[in-house]
């Protein structure tokens, strides 16, 4: 999934349709002369609505799409006929796509399967027409009520890929090399902060046959949840995965320290995040020998299950693929 090609926020600006007019129409044929109001009501605008597609992974069709005009109704006609209804304009979303309000940035709803619709903008409602004010004192009433306007509104949307797994960790921890060894995904891989922008999905051959989706997340930096880095831009991407795969590398100072700042960069973000299964992975251990890896095993977390592992020597990786299948499969 390269990086020009995904897309996992746009904001765009939606208008609705505008309301039908009511009719302030007479009954007339070459019967009657002056016949009662018989105005029919004004059809309803054009609602915008996103509709789940499981068939879609980005926002891509969106990103220069940045006006969404939906048709106004049509206004009411003779013989009580209601106008028509403006034409509903369908944005096809992936499930997993979030609707907010781009100004207060209040959650509005997710599509979370494919098929659903929801209504991220409604039409306005088609105005009366002169047939409801009737009354025995008002008995031609002249006047019919206007269609109430469209709306215009920015709104965002914004993408949380799915996957199994969720690779969790400080830049250049090795994420990248990782997903490259165990899937067919090709992610870019460097020896600098950042090297990964976007989320990579690869998937995982298990034995017999089987697999699983892992997802390779741009690093988190200590006070990511206040938008440092690009924290708050990717951090979403977490929430929608079965399985935490922490990863530090085994140079690091204080492995323990690392852990406890990335869980509270989690918790800070959505505590809901703590609750998902965790897996520590120790990389780049090949540069350790058998009576180190023992001696730091003492100092690791104790409240997840941790594997030594190095994507470059490929050792530890079926241990990893057993461990992460058993956790998915609880």
């Amino acid at each position: 999934m390269s990086s020009s090609n995904f897309v996992d926020y746009v904001k765009i600006c939606c208008r609705s349709g505008a309301g039908g007019a009511g009719s302030a129409h007479f009954h007339r044929d070459k019967f009657t002369a002056k016949g009662g109001p018989d105005g029919g009501d004004g059809g309803r605008g054009g609602h915008i609505i996103l509709k789940g597609n499981k068939q879609l992974w980005t926002l891509l069709h969106l990103k220069y799409r940045k006006h969404v005009i939906a048709e106004p109704g049509g206004g009411g006609e003779s013989a009580l006929r209601t106008g028509k209804d403006g034409k509903d304009e369908i944005l096809e979303v992936p499930i997993g796509t979030v609707a907010r309000d781009a100004e207060t940035g209040e959650f509005l709803f997710e599509i979370t399967h494919d098929g659903e619709e929801k209504i991220i903008l409604p039409g306005g409602r088609g105005g009366k027409g002169n047939n409801h004010f009737k009354t025995s004192t008002l008995q031609a009433p002249r006047f019919a009520q206007p269609g109430e306007p469209g709306q215009e509104v920015w709104k965002v949307l914004e993408l949380k890929i799915l996957a199994d797994v969720g690779l969790v960790g400080f830049p250049n921890a090795g994420k990248s090399t990782l997903l490259s060894v165990v899937s067919a995904a090709k992610p870019e891989i460097g020896d600098y902060a950042f090297t990964t922008l976007v989320p990579n999905l690869g998937i995982v051959s298990y034995r017999e046959g089987k697999s699983f989706v892992m997802a390779d997340i741009p690093g988190i930096i200590e006070g990511a949840h206040l938008g440092k880095g690009i924290g708050l831009r990717f951090l979403r991407h977490i929430e929608r995965n079965s399985i935490l795969l922490f990863m530090i590398p085994c140079d690091s100072k204080n492995i323990q320290k690392e852990y406890d700042i990335l869980l509270n960069e989690l918790k800070q973000y959505n505590p809901e995040l703590l609750d998902k299964s965790r897996i520590l992975a120790i990389t780049k251990s090949d540069m350790l020998d058998a009576e180190l890896i023992e001696e730091m095993k003492r100092d690791l977390p104790k409240d997840i299950k941790s594997v030594f592992i190095s994507s470059v020597a490929q050792s530890g990786l079926e241990q990893l693929k057993d461990l992460l299948w058993a956790e998915l499969n609880k």
